[in-house]
C-alpha cells in the first residue's frame, strides 16, 4: 500500500472508540485489530526506508559524506513527516479498508 498518499492525520486526534468499533463488534477487538495493522504498517515502512538508505551506505567513514549527503537527509525527513502507523491504521479501520476475520471457536460435544 502507498502510505505516502494516505489521508490520515499526521497529528494526534481524539476519536470516539465506539464509532470505530461498530463494524468490528467491540472496542477491545477494534483496538487489537488496529494494533496489529499498525505493526504491519510499521514493518513495511521500516523495510522501505532501510532499503532506500542502504543505497547511501559506505564501507568507510568519511566526514564529508556524512555532512554533505543531502539526499539521505531529505529521505529521512520525508519519512519523519509521514503519519504514524497507528494513525494510518485508525484511518483504515474508519474507512473499512482493513480485512480481518474472527477465529470461530468450534464447540465439540462429547457423546
Amino acid at each position: 500500500m502507498d502510505y505516502k498518499k494516505t489521508n490520515a492525520n499526521p497529528t494526534t486526534e481524539t476519536r470516539d472508540l465506539i464509532d470505530l468499533a461498530v463494524n468490528v463488534g467491540n472496542v477491545y477487538e477494534a483496538i487489537a485489530i488496529m494494533a496489529k495493522r499498525a505493526n504491519q504498517i510499521n514493518q513495511e515502512v521500516k523495510e522501505e526506508l532501510t532499503s532506500k538508505l542502504e543505497e547511501f551506505a559506505t564501507t568507510h567513514d568519511n566526514l564529508e559524506e556524512i555532512f554533505e549527503n543531502r539526499e539521505q537527509i531529505e529521505i529521512s525527513k520525508f519519512y519523519e513527516r509521514l503519519p504514524k502507523p497507528a494513525n494510518i491504521a485508525i484511518q483504515e479501520l474508519a474507512e473499512d479498508k482493513i480485512y480481518f476475520r474472527k477465529k470461530e471457536t468450534e464447540a465439540k460435544t462429547i457423546l
